[in-house]
């Protein structure tokens, strides 16, 4: 009773003021709040829709920093992979993705595998959830696009184009589905979440990330180093592995910023609305938390790979890759926690990515594992330690008001003498679960594609460039001028009369 008594004084307060009666008055307090609604909607639809164009503008940053990072005779095919990416994505998650991610055509509370409604958003219509799916789509595309990167300058584009449906029409859904559906078995947001919290994941540095790292790593393996990496011409072990120079570390570095810009709309906009109490506190948190990792993670790569440079030859260089890949992996290891972890740890977490990066990057060349843009140790890697992190830094205050659940941080349990590790072996389960549906689909998916000859183009098209050989000319015309030009332009200039100005 106590709740209706402001309400009823207000009542009193409007019909006593505008000289009404009380139901005249209870109608103009109902239609105010039918436009508070709507507004409130409507905000919430803007936020998504802005949030949702900056993880799509990442796209932009992928292709700048894939092409970037690449030999110049290969840009036009890993710039229309990128641009593809977007469309197989979109047209993928229509058809049947989002369906398989979050579709529930029983309304039934129970864990199910996999979604069953919402194909081609067949009687999806309403404001709110149009733009869900638009914010969806964005991120399975960014799955897709990690791929990419990985496998440049050898694969085929028919194989190009199959994985990439693949991924996105149906094992990136699967993982969606088990971790942020209300109906997955590992997903924080079901009626009963497993161990009482399920998987805390806020952004996708499992859902996301892991799942393209893990494809991407697949791929590579199969798919084998490009000519002249590992390998001599005759299949001879090189005494060293031979790097490939990026061909315009401008491109880099700017693929780099707008992937660090497309982040504030990753992190802070998986709040998925703003209006609801509580939820700006904790879009604000992911801001902070984005980039404190980001930062400390460029730094801790850079200075790092510069202390064991300077130990094993003496010199002391500082590489503009780590630095860039640095600041990725910062920004993929706090996507899982941004919402549930304190800023310190957010820079802790940022400082450990960098080092998980240097780690990854080194295992792979000792296994002879060709990652052209080094996506693996960024995604993957880091996608790993993203997961980790939020079992062993979640703060309880932090995930009540993200997640309700009373599930915390490893540290904050051993700190209060209990050493309750719930929340951390749930995270280590989820890591687990994704990789083992992704090997287990796309592996035999890849070996399919690498057994019909689908999969990697000739040598000598590889030798050529992808340019060249599959589109129609290099990216870049770098022919100059003609000789008989150049035989006009020494004629003309010789003719010329020399005039020197004279003294005043």
């Amino acid at each position: 009773m106590a709740d209706i008594e402001p309400v009823v004084k207000l009542i009193d307060a409007l019909a006593t003021t505008t000289g009404t009666n009380t139901t005249d008055a209870v109608a103009w307090i109902q239609e105010a709040s039918d436009v508070l609604v709507n507004t409130t909607g409507g905000l919430d639809v803007f936020y998504l829709l802005f949030a949702g164009a900056m993880v799509f503008f990442m796209q932009a940053g992928f292709a700048m920093l894939c092409a970037g990072s690449i030999r110049a005779k290969n840009v036009k095919n890993i710039m229309l992979k990128n641009i593809l990416d977007a469309c197989g994505g979109a047209i993928g998650f229509w058809t049947i993705g989002y369906a398989f991610a979050f579709g529930n055509a029983s309304g039934t509370t129970k864990n199910t595998f996999i979604g069953n409604s919402g194909f081609v958003l067949k009687d999806i219509h309403g404001g709110g959830d149009l733009i869900f799916w638009f914010f969806q789509f964005a991120f399975a595309a960014t799955a897709a696009t990690i791929v990419a990167g990985t496998v440049a300058e050898r694969c085929k584009f028919e194989a190009y184009i199959a994985y990439s449906l693949m991924l996105t029409g149906f094992v990136y859904p699967v993982v969606v589905h088990s971790i942020w559906s209300s109906n997955g078995f590992l997903s924080a947001f079901s009626a009963n979440p497993w161990l009482g919290s399920g998987m805390i994941d806020f952004a996708g540095s499992g859902v996301v990330h892991m799942t393209g790292g893990i494809t991407a790593l697949c791929a590579a393996k199969i798919l084998g180093p490009r000519i002249g990496r590992f390998y001599d011409a005759d299949g001879n072990e090189l005494p060293e592995p031979v790097t490939f120079q990026p061909h315009s570390v401008a491109l880099q570095v700017l693929g780099t910023f707008i992937l660090w810009v497309g982040w504030y709309g990753f992190n802070p906009g998986s709040t998925l609305g703003i209006s609801p109490a509580g939820y700006a506190d904790v879009c604000a948190l992911c801001a902070v938390t984005t980039t404190l990792a980001a930062a400390s993670g460029s730094v801790s790569a850079m200075f790092t790979d510069m202390l064991l440079n300077r130990r094993k030859t003496g010199e002391t260089m500082y590489d503009i890759t780590m630095c860039m890949n640095g600041a990725l992996s910062g920004l993929v290891g706090i996507t899982a926690g941004c919402s549930v972890v304190e800023p310190w740890a957010a820079w802790l977490i940022g400082i450990i990515a960098g080092w998980v990066y240097i780690f990854w990057s080194s295992l792979l060349v000792k296994l002879k594992i060709d990652d052209a843009v080094d996506a693996i140790p960024v995604h993957f890697g880091n996608g790993m330690w993203g997961c980790i992190a939020v079992g062993l830094f979640a703060s309880p205050g932090l995930v009540g008001n993200a997640y309700g659940s009373t599930n915390y941080g490893w540290f904050y349990n051993w700190g209060m003498g209990s050493g309750d590790g719930t929340l951390l072996a749930i995270e280590i389960c989820g890591i687990l679960f994704i990789i083992g549906w992704v090997c287990a689909i796309m592996i035999p998916y890849f070996l399919l594609l690498n057994m019909f000859g689908l999969f990697r183009v000739d040598a000598i098209e590889e030798e050529v460039g992808l340019d060249i050989s599959h589109h129609k000319g290099a990216a870049y015309d770098m022919s100059g001028p003609s000789e008989d030009a150049k035989e006009k332009y020494e004629i003309s200039t010789s003719q010329r009369k020399l005039v020197v100005p004279k003294d005043d």
